[in-house]
C-alpha cells in the first residue's frame, strides 16, 4: 500500500512539473515556421528534421545553465546528426533581445564556444510558447514519425561534467535511433526561466 501512496505522489508531482508541456506523443507543433539562423539562411524544424528524428534545444547566450551545459552540445550534436536526428538550438528570450539574446549576440556566442550546428531566432518566442517551454536549456526529441518522445534535460550534471550519473537525452538519442524505448522520457528542465514579452 506505501509504495502505490509512493507512486501515486510520484505521478502527481511529474503533473505538476511537466503542466502546460507539451505532452509525450504530440507532433512537432509549428514545424513549417521559418526562423532566422545566425548564417543568415531561414529555416524551419520540418528542414531540420532527419531521417530517425529532431532534437530541439531551447538556449540562449546569458544563462550560466547554459554556459555550464556548453561543451556538451557539439557532442551532442555530433551523436545526432550521427544518428540520423537533425539537432537544431533555438533562442526564445524575446523581453531581453537589446541585453545579449540578438542575432548578433548568438553568432558571437555560437563563434566563442565553435558551435557546428544551428543556432536560430524564435523571434516571437512563438515556436517556445507552442512547445511549453520554460527554460534554457529545455530539451525536446522527437522520433523519425514527428512524435514527442523525450523532454526535459541534458544531464544530472550541469557544473561538473566528469560527474554525470545518468546522460538522459544521449541515452534517448540512442534508443530512438535503435527503435528502442527510452527508459526516462520526462525529466525536470533545469536552467533560467525563458525571458518572454511582457504582455
Amino acid at each position: 500500500m506505501k509504495k502505490i501512496i509512493n507512486k501515486l505522489t510520484f505521478s502527481l508531482l511529474l503533473s505538476t512539473i511537466f503542466a502546460g508541456e507539451l505532452e509525450l506523443g504530440s507532433s512537432i507543433p509549428l514545424a513549417n515556421i521559418k526562423m532566422m539562423d545566425i548564417s543568415g539562411k531561414m529555416i524551419s524544424l520540418n528542414d531540420v528534421k532527419m531521417e530517425n528524428g529532431l532534437l530541439v534545444n531551447f538556449s540562449c547566450n546569458t544563462c550560466p545553465w547554459v554556459v555550464a551545459w556548453q561543451n556538451r552540445y557539439n557532442s551532442l550534436a555530433e551523436e545526432s546528426n550521427k544518428n540520423k536526428i537533425g539537432f537544431i538550438t533555438v533562442n526564445p528570450n524575446t523581453r531581453i533581445r537589446d541585453r545579449g539574446e540578438g542575432l548578433s549576440d548568438m553568432r558571437e556566442f555560437a563563434k566563442k564556444y565553435n558551435h557546428d550546428f544551428l543556432y536560430a531566432l524564435d523571434k516571437e518566442a512563438k515556436l517556445a510558447t507552442a512547445f511549453g517551454a520554460t527554460k534554457t536549456p529545455h530539451i525536446y526529441l522527437f522520433n523519425g514519425e514527428g512524435k514527442l518522445v523525450y523532454r526535459g534535460a541534458i544531464d544530472d550534471n550541469a557544473r561538473k561534467p566528469k560527474k554525470v550519473k545518468n546522460k538522459y537525452l544521449s541515452n534517448a538519442i540512442n534508443a530512438v535511433a535503435n527503435g528502442k524505448n527510452i527508459n526516462l522520457a520526462e525529466t525536470k528542465a533545469l536552467g533560467c526561466a525563458i525571458k518572454f514579452a511582457k504582455k
